[in-house]
């Protein structure tokens, strides 16, 4: 269950808000050396500014492989380059984007609630099957139901926290 709360906090990561943030580029891919390589492999990614992203290429001879990557991965920004050093200024999304960001959100959110309720499906289908066996007494079984549920509710909840912290992120002009 904890391992789908880090997976969502991830995903929300990856989404560009008005601000910058290193975990955007993530995703971007750039081929060099005869093979596709991620970003982070080539270059420093740091965030200078709070709408500014600067990539160092590491290499010289890639730099125009690292700024056809990230046109490539559709983000939206538009690389400047600076000998070895390429700026990413990040707009201000528009209401209609902030919309479908958070349309986004709400649905990663929505994934990671229904993996942490399978996860609780399969324990108490453990627990049922171990009191059946006879391994598990039925008030021990009813005990340890009661503590995956609340596990479970209180996962959940923090899924919910964490989804109005980015969609207030989201929605910030």
């Amino acid at each position: 269950m904890r391992a789908s709360l880090e997976a969502l906090k991830r995903e929300l990561a990856g989404l560009r808000t008005g601000r910058a943030s290193a975990h955007l580029l993530d995703p971007v891919q750039v081929t060099v050396y005869g093979s596709r390589m991620p970003l982070n492999q080539v270059a420093t990614v740091t965030v200078p500014e709070p709408r500014m992203i600067s990539v160092q290429v590491w290499d010289k001879s890639n730099v125009s492989a690292v700024e056809k990557g990230i046109r490539e991965s559709n983000l939206g920004v538009n690389p400047i380059i600076d000998g070895t050093t390429l700026r990413l200024p990040i707009p201000a999304p528009t209401a209609e984007r902030r919309q479908e960001l958070a349309k986004q959100a709400h649905k990663y959110a929505e994934n990671h609630r229904v993996a942490v309720r399978n996860v609780r499906r399969e324990g108490m289908e453990l627990l049922k099957k171990l009191e059946k066996d006879g391994k598990m007494g039925e008030d021990e079984q009813h005990k340890n139901s009661a503590k995956v549920q609340e596990l479970t509710d209180k996962l959940i909840k923090e899924i919910d926290q964490t989804l109005a912290a980015k969609d207030a992120e989201i929605q910030k002009v």
